[in-house]
């Protein structure tokens, strides 16, 4: 990948973190109000494991093997959606840079599968 287009790519990724953290912003007000604290990094995980095996119903719900309620392709934009922004909430909790982490690990899974192709005369 190229410079740019990994930069297109981390600048489309720091927008969906940015409006990820305001969304959370928003949430801590209200945990503040109710709990009187804001979630703990433990709390975040599981929030996070619980809507990423939803996403394992889903798929099934999809391939007519497990039953839920509701439209299956709304539910799944939106735990998917939902799971994505789990994702850049905890890595901001943990001090993770996503959008860079993501290009990084994109551009060494895609050179390590060109190398593997590339192995196998493809």
């Amino acid at each position: 990948m190229n410079e740019t287009s990994a930069h297109d790519d981390k600048a489309g990724l720091v927008e969906a973190e940015d409006r990820a953290l305001k969304v959370r912003a928003q949430y801590e007000q209200i945990e503040q109000r109710v709990l009187g604290r804001t979630w703990t990094l433990p709390e975040f995980a599981l929030g996070f494991t619980n809507d990423a095996a939803y996403v394992g119903r889903l798929v099934l719900a999809t391939e007519r093997t497990w039953g839920i309620d509701g439209d299956v392709d709304t539910e799944l934009r939106h735990k998917l959606a939902e799971c994505l922004w789990w994702v850049f909430v905890l890595a901001d909790r943990l001090d993770v840079d996503m959008p860079g982490a993501y290009v990084a690990t994109m551009d060494d899974i895609d050179a390590g599968l060109r190398r593997t192709l590339e192995g196998m005369g493809a």
